[in-house]
């Protein structure tokens, strides 16, 4: 079905490095990396969506967002095309021991589960996919 997702995402930072879930892609047979979040749900404020998905995903508390942007990102993905409009924040674990952890385990909806790692920002610049298009340059102006 063609329809534009509208999600929302969290950049949690932890001195130079970023927290993202590592994701593949079996038909580009490519690893990528991206900020955790999810899909707005109808009568949800795009806030509130980072807040349940990063407890949904994680069991995490989050504090302190500051709302960064906007992305639109239009991708392939699995040989699929995809469309979302994705509102982008910036916050902080309430639970400081998150950011001592090199890896945190998380499940999507599906049940399917992910690992999520800190990852130096400096790394994208190597050709490390960093999705939605367009974050790491976000990211970079707002240094």
């Amino acid at each position: 079905m063609n329809r534009i997702r509208v999600i929302a995402i969290c950049i949690f930072r932890n001195e130079n490095k970023i927290l993202v879930a590592e994701g593949f892609d079996p038909v580009k047979n490519q690893s990528f990396y991206r900020p955790l979040g999810g899909g707005i749900e109808f009568g949800e404020k795009s806030a509130e969506t980072v807040k349940r998905e990063i407890m949904e995903e994680i069991k995490a508390e989050v504090t302190n967002l500051d709302y960064l942007g906007t992305i639109e990102n239009i991708f392939v993905f699995d040989g699929n095309m995809g469309h979302e409009i994705v509102q982008v924040y910036d916050g902080e674990f309430v639970k400081a021991h998150l950011y001592q952890q090199s890896e945190i385990l998380g499940m999507e909806d599906d049940a399917s589960k992910f690992k999520a790692v800190w990852k130096e920002i400096e790394s994208f610049n190597a050709g490390v996919p960093l999705y939605p298009d367009g974050l790491q340059e976000m990211l970079i102006r707002l240094k």
